[in-house]
Formats: C-alpha cells, structure tokens, sequence
C-alpha cells in the first residue's frame, strides 16, 4: 500500500516508516527539508503550513499518518486546528482513503487540558471533508527520544530528592513507542478499524510517582519525594525547564495535561491488533539501551573525525 508518514524524521514518525516499509508498504515520509532526510521510505516535500505542499505530498497516496502536533508553541491549539483542517481538505482532493491519527487519551467528560481539547479537535477536523479517520489515543509513550518519557529520565537522574506537585498522584497508563508503532500498522492492515476510535496502552496502571520510583530502581537509584499539593502548574513549568531539557511552553502542556487521569476504559483494539505489549520496567529499559547506543554511537562518529582530520593532516 502507498503510504504518507508525517512527521517521518521524529519520535513516532522515524520509528513508524521503518516498521512500514519493513512490512512491504511503500513508505513517502513528508519533510519540510526532504534533501536532508536520511530515513526509511521516499521523502517527499510537505508542509502543514501550506495546503498546496499537501496535496502534492499526498497524491496518489492511499492512506495517511498524521503524526502532527505543536506543543512547543504557546498558540498551539490555533496553530493545531489549522493543520487539522489544511491535511482534511488536501487528503479529500488527492483521494487518501485513510488518515490514522495519533491522538491523546481521556475521558471525554472530564475536564480535559487544553492539549487533550486540542488532540479531540484534531481528531473531529481530519475527519471534516469525509476521509475516513482511525484514531489511537495513547497516554504517557515511553522511549528515547520522547519528551514525556525524557521528562521522567532527566527528573530521576538531576533529582535525587525532588519537591513534587499534586499532579505526581494521577493515574496513568503508559506504553512503548515500539508497541504504539505495532498498533498504528495494524491498524492499517485491518479494514475493520477504519473510522473507529481505538484506546492503547501497556499492561499497568500507574502514578507518575510511581513511575519516577521505577525508573529510579531500575537505575539502582534513590529518590526522595515531597509532595507539595499547592505547587502551580506554572511554577511546575518553570521547575521542570530548569532541570530538564523540556522547555517552558511544552513543559507547561505537559503538566495542564497531567491533571487529567489518562488510562485505557476500552481494550478493543486487543481484538483488532492482538498482542501483548511491554510492561513498564521492559520499555524503560528498552529506552535506556536505545539512549546508550545512540551514546556511543555518537562517540564513535566524534573520534572518526578526529582520526580522519588526523590523517589529512
């Protein structure tokens, strides 16, 4: 099947193309920079920015990814709907017969963040011209490379005693990256799941302090938690970019949404997709492989240049 992956150069999107094309579809990964694109399938040039970069992108594709979001900007929720309604128009015109959307989780009567409302729109406008839209909403996705899960690492290995929010308590339900990947492809070889809303996630229910704690065992790590309940979500913000990498506006979306219980009510997909996804302590390992290869994969490449410039010297 001809396929569109967007945002095929990042966290879900590089992971996904691989697995695509690794299962004989043919892979257009969409790139703002396709010259500099190394990764799995055929970059093409596309823009959610621009409808006509769209259109062009998604020609002749037969279904879609939509891997999209803004969270790094403080007007993301305008910034988001717009895509949304740009990609829907684009995939009508070009004939897509699919857009799978990666969404949040939540309940719908809860009183969702501003970055849930956000994803639940997004779901609504992809599916605004007509193209029938697959929805996966996930929860905290753990790997390298993923902020939420780079949030939890960077927290454990700065802090070894940390003063927590209130937000520490809410029940989530975490899943790896790898296991996201296998739903978002099952997804698309089961015609059944076209147009339907799918919940994922991994076999445990957990707090995000126990998840904090987790990590920290794994890593034969101590850490000593305060709660502090009245702690804002802005001073959590401010707190987190100090001592991680998250930056203010994505922290603070991070956290609004921290609020809210994020946790699997509907475990059909397990019939549509069947197969049992990591535990907790086995994707965070996974991820701390993955990082330490990366690590010194990096290192390698660094003393390769050293050596090479040596030579030419």
């Amino acid at each position: 099947m001809k396929v569109l992956v967007t945002g095929a150069s990042g966290f879900v999107g590089s992971r996904l193309a691989a697995a695509l094309e690794e299962a004989g579809h043919e892979v257009r990964a969409m790139t703002r920079r396709p010259e500099r694109y190394d990764g799995p399938g055929t970059p093409v040039a596309g823009d959610v920015g621009d409808e006509d970069s769209l259109r062009t992108a998604l020609q002749g594709a037969e279904a879609a990814y939509y891997l999209v979001h803004s969270l790094d900007d403080p007007d993301f929720e305008r910034k988001d709907a717009d895509a949304a309604r740009a990609f829907a128009r684009a995939a009508a015109a070009a004939g897509v017969g699919r857009i799978i959307y990666l969404g949040g989780l939540g309940k719908d009567d809860d009183r969702l963040s501003k970055h849930l409302r956000s994803r639940r729109e997004v779901e609504r406008l992809l599916g605004g011209t007509g193209v029938p839209v697959t929805v996966l909403r996930a929860g905290i996705v753990v790997g390298h490379g993923g902020v939420s899960w780079e949030m939890t690492r960077q927290l454990v290995a700065h802090l070894p005693a940390m003063v927590t929010p209130r937000w520490v308590s809410t029940r989530t339900q975490p899943i790896a990256v790898a296991d996201v990947v296998r739903y978002l492809v099952g997804v698309l070889e089961a015609p059944e799941a076209t147009g339907r809303v799918f919940e994922v996630g991994g076999p445990e229910v957990l707090t995000y302090l126990q998840m904090l704690i987790r990590v920290a065992d794994i890593q034969n790590r101590h850490l000593f938690v305060v709660p502090v309940p009245l702690l804002s979500p802005q001073l959590s913000s401010r707190w987190l970019a100090l001592v991680t990498d998250v930056d203010l506006a994505t922290g603070r979306s991070l956290i609004d949404s921290m609020t809210n219980e994020v946790v699997v009510t509907d475990d059909a997909v397990r019939s549509v997709v069947p197969f049992e996804p990591m535990d907790y302590d086995a994707m965070v390992m996974t991820a701390l492989v993955e990082r330490a290869r990366e690590r010194r994969r990096r290192v390698g490449d660094r003393r390769g240049g050293w050596l090479s410039r040596g030579a030419r010297r």
